[in-house]
């Protein structure tokens, strides 16, 4: 992933966040540190998560630099998507209930002036509707629309 496409203010925190962490300044610190640097950039990695990553980047008990910064560019990209995609999910819950019914893809299809039928909303619906509520809530919006590739 390239540094160009993210906010050059990401990539100052990144290299101030890693060089809190290098006290030795070598360009890595200890890999069980991970989950504090995580923190310090805003993040809350589940214990799995940080055992999975550290396991993956460990160079001999250290995480080097490019591979944090690679690592923490991923973890921004994704956060800036599913801020995207929870903007998008609230122009359909203008009720804000936390789930997109029926009505609320028939009201913004006919805003939109789409010609969608009655069974062709309710098959969406199916599609995204993992609990068998016939609706579909934040996070299976999320998931769909990554599914999708819509974002």
């Amino acid at each position: 992933m390239s540094t160009s496409s993210i906010n050059p203010e990401y990539i100052a925190d990144i290299k101030q966040t890693f060089k809190r962490f290098d006290t030795e300044n070598n360009g890595r610190f200890e890999i069980k540190q991970l989950k504090f640097a995580m923190r310090a950039l805003g993040f809350e990695p589940k214990k799995e998560e940080v055992q999975r990553i550290s396991k993956e980047y460990n160079k001999d008990g250290y995480i080097l630099y490019n591979d944090f910064e690679q690592l923490m560019i991923k973890r921004i990209t994704e956060k800036t998507v599913n801020d995207e995609i929870m903007k998008a999910f609230q122009l359909f819950d203008t009720n804000r209930t936390g789930k997109i019914t029926f009505d609320d893809l028939k009201r913004v299809s006919n805003e939109l002036g789409e010609k969608i039928t009655d069974d062709e909303l309710m098959e969406m619906i199916q599609e995204a509707d993992l609990d068998g509520d016939k609706a579909v809530d934040c996070q299976e919006f999320l998931r769909i629309m990554k599914k999708t590739f819509l974002y």
